[in-house]
């Protein structure tokens, strides 16, 4: 039987031609991105601007911003979110590259150890919150005991206006340093062997080494611990109101506190507003990161 011979343009046509069907298997995920972060995000804008219950909505333009701009805790949350985010981050980028260093080398049940450091990121931060409440008690806590018994007076770790903050600080750079440490761990281990062998035969030390090799090609692992880090910093609530609840009074209160709090009063559209502005302000600060992490590592 003869065979149908095809011009080759109509080949080459046919082939030009992309077909829609792989598109279908975006759909599911781009409706939920639709539905979950798209609308509610355009409708947190729109509501930002009224007074509104689940009865009604009244347009008010910048009144509740105003507002918000004008409470004497905000500004105290301003700081303090800053404080938090950049603390954090910062501690978590040193302890996690000197965690991953130190369990990457031929230490002595390394393996039971990385499941240890990575052991709190897996535990909830209200189970944490709780936790180190009890145990940062000034008066009955096991930290203040273990500390009075070496002769040490403990401080009052979450009710001292001076500690508050940095003490939850400290608990959540504990429970987040295990992403951190596996993060630099991955990019350790894609750090090819040759290049440390090859530094050693040119007599350099352990300290060179780290220095000239593993700082700049972890530079990538470095970005991503950073911007998740400080992302997670500007934008925590749980953490700090299962500790401290913004307290004492409003030191250790951040804009996410600020906002639930205004949430619980019933003023939905200011704490609305609330909501856009702290958007906008980690939008402000991570978008120029990592356009300036991600264009040094374009350069290199």
């Amino acid at each position: 039987m003869a065979q149908a011979v095809t011009a080759p343009g109509a080949v080459a046509k046919r082939r030009s031609v992309k077909s829609i069907y792989p598109t279908w298997f975006y759909l599911p995920a781009g409706l939920l991105y639709v539905v979950l972060f798209a609308l509610p995000t355009f409708a947190s804008f729109y509501f930002a601007f009224t007074r509104w219950s689940l009865q009604d909505v009244e347009f008010t333009g910048w009144e509740n911003f105003v507002t918000f701009f004008s409470e004497p805790q905000l500004r105290t949350g301003f700081i303090n979110t800053f404080v938090y985010g950049f603390v954090t981050s910062g501690a978590k980028v040193v302890l996690g590259l000197a965690l991953a260093v130190l369990l990457t080398s031929q230490l002595i049940g390394r393996g039971y150890l990385r499941s240890v450091v990575f052991f709190p990121v897996l535990v909830s931060a209200i189970g944490v919150g709780i936790t180190f409440k009890v145990l940062m008690d000034p008066f009955d806590g096991l930290i203040n005991e273990s500390l009075s018994a070496l002769g040490i007076t403990g401080p009052a770790w979450l009710t001292d206006p001076q500690w508050a903050l940095m003490s939850v600080a400290l608990i959540d750079v504990w429970k987040g340093v295990g992403i951190a440490t596996l993060i630099y761990i991955a990019g350790l281990a894609a750090i090819p062997q040759e290049y440390y062998e090859a530094a050693k035969v040119d007599g350099a030390g352990g300290w060179k080494a780290f220095r000239s090799i593993t700082l700049p090609l972890v530079r990538p692992a470095t970005a991503t611990v950073i911007l998740l880090s400080l992302i997670g910093g500007l934008r925590s609530f749980d953490l700090i109101w299962a500790t401290t609840r913004g307290g004492p009074g409003f030191t250790s209160d951040v804009i996410a506190s600020v906002i639930y709090k205004q949430y619980q009063a019933g003023f939905y559209g200011l704490s609305t507003a609330g909501n856009v502005v702290l958007f906008l302000v980690v939008t402000a600060i991570v978008v120029p990161i990592s356009t300036l992490l991600n264009r040094r590592e374009v350069e290199r």
